[in-house]
């Protein structure tokens, strides 16, 4: 098989397609030919040594894939032989072929392609568990989507536009069209406007109900003062490490500094609460997660789950898939198709 590794840390060069024994599917475990690979930020993060729950390189990141069932492991049901899947990985998503416990593979949908499907499992999971499973967002509440164009921002808002909630989000100015056209009631340009100030005037000074945040730094503590009383504000990236050119350690430094300390008092005095999500440390509740897919899934069949693929890649082209997302340029999901 073939692998994209990240032989060391560092520029997208570092990203390399290298040839590796065939992975064989161990008890409870299914075998992939990937067909599609969802790239998401921690990869880029990983890629540059600031994502701690990555591997050490030489490594194989990926969370996300998409292709057919080709064989099965021990207490595996056969006839999941040939069929066509979504599935959650734990790392070595950047692989033609890769083994996932058969409990992380999910039917595409008819209406889904291999690469659209690649596109739901960790931007929805991640975007469901935000809006609906902590964030509890309700109908007539409002909400303000950080990177909204993002993989992720895309599946938030589709998410709350079927809850009937009020939607705000953030993205360059070249993007509003589109985030319009997708239902979107109020873009903010971030890089002209004070979305703090924006928010507040739009609101009338009152705020909104949930925030989701997948950028940090100064973010953070902006975004509290955006919440009004019984808001929620949920954090789940922090971007902004990435646009500083000081080495890792010390951008690791600067972000520290940059953090608020909430205290239980303030909390309730303020009555606001702030929580965070890493889908990354939720493998061990499968049942959770397996219901979060089935409900997107649903979503898919009844037409409010619309995964949104900005642009493919071929699996040679790792690296440009990195700049693309890097430069800021994707609407939606970037894939990397393996060709096969």
């Amino acid at each position: 098989m073939q692998q994209i590794v990240i032989t060391k840390y560092g520029a997208v060069d570092v990203l390399k397609v290298q040839e590796r024994q065939d992975p064989k599917p161990s008890a409870g475990d299914v075998l992939i030919k990937v067909k599609a690979i969802g790239v998401n930020f921690a990869d880029i993060l990983a890629r540059k040594g600031l994502y701690p729950d990555a591997p050490k390189p030489p490594c194989v990141v990926g969370y996300e894939v998409s292709g057919i069932v080709e064989s099965v492991g021990g207490d595996v049901d056969s006839a999941l032989v040939g069929q066509s899947v979504l599935a959650l990985t734990r790392f070595n998503g950047y692989s033609d072929k890769v083994c996932v416990p058969a409990t992380n593979i999910f039917a595409i949908p008819e209406a889904l392609d291999f690469a659209r499907a690649a596109a739901i499992p960790l931007n929805y999971l991640t975007a469901y568990q935000l809006i609906h499973v902590m964030g509890g967002l309700k109908k007539g509440e409002a909400v303000l989507i950080h990177n909204a164009g993002g993989g992720v921002g895309l599946a938030a808002l589709d998410i709350a536009l079927h809850l009937e909630a009020t939607t705000y989000g953030t993205s360059s100015a070249g993007k509003h069209d589109f985030l319009i056209e997708r239902g979107l009631k109020h873009p903010i340009d971030y890089r002209n406007q004070d979305f703090l100030a924006t928010i507040m005037n739009l609101t009338g000074g009152q705020g909104v109900e949930l925030i989701i945040d997948p950028i940090g730094g100064k973010n953070w503590k902006k975004n509290y003062k955006v919440l009004r009383a019984t808001g929620r504000l949920g954090f789940f990236g922090v971007s902004a490490v990435t646009e500083s050119a000081m080495g890792r350690f010390l951008q690791f430094g600067k972000l520290i500094s940059q953090m608020p300390w909430y205290n239980p008092l303030g909390l309730m005095n303020a009555n606001k609460g702030v929580f965070g999500v890493n889908l990354g440390h939720m493998w061990h509740e499968r049942d959770k997660i397996s219901g979060w897919m089935q409900h997107i899934l649903q979503g898919v069949a009844e037409g409010w789950v619309r995964p949104y693929v900005d642009r493919t890649f071929e699996f040679e082209q790792a690296g440009e898939a990195h700049a693309y997302i890097e430069a800021r340029k994707n609407t939606g999901k970037v894939v990397i198709v393996t060709g096969d």
